[in-house]
């Protein structure tokens, strides 16, 4: 289906078929997952007292895992190879995180509204990174982004 098709104005349209956007959008989209894999790596000792903060235990181990998770799901994601297992990998991360360092059921006053915001943003990237998984097999071409064409090569 194309994008005139599916109602987009034509100008929208236009920048839909752009052949380089969907290696920016993927990138965008694992962007905080690429500054903090780095920022852990970086400085290992504070990923660890982060974890060990949220009662993750031990939290050498935790924080390894998730360097690994959000650098390589990262590149999985970006460069659109095994788009499922890395975006599965950073959702999976990402849940964890809500529930740990998002609990806003026990909070109150103001803890409890920021709590509650960045639960819900984080349930939406995770929406987002299934979203990716569920495009990732489709070929972009010029006026015809969205189409299913030539599955093979992912």
């Amino acid at each position: 289906m194309s994008t005139q098709a599916q109602g987009n104005p034509h100008w929208i349209a236009a920048l839909l078929s752009w052949h380089w956007l969907p290696l920016v959008l993927r990138a965008a989209l694992v962007s905080a997952y690429v500054i903090g894999g780095v920022a852990k790596l970086a400085n290992f000792h504070a990923a660890v007292l982060e974890q060990a903060h949220f009662g993750l235990h031990p939290g050498w181990l935790w924080a390894a895992l998730a360097i690994i998770v959000e650098l390589g799901g990262s590149a999985c994601v970006i460069f659109n190879r095994f788009v499922w297992l890395g975006a599965g990998g950073l959702g999976a991360l990402t849940a964890v995180a809500m529930f740990v360092a998002n609990d806003f059921w026990n909070l109150s006053g103001d803890a409890h509204f920021v709590a509650l915001n960045a639960f819900f943003e984080h349930l939406g990237l995770i929406a987002a990174l299934v979203m990716a998984t569920c495009l990732a097999g489709i070929k972009h071409s010029s006026g015809h982004a969205g189409s299913q064409q030539n599955l093979k090569g992912r």
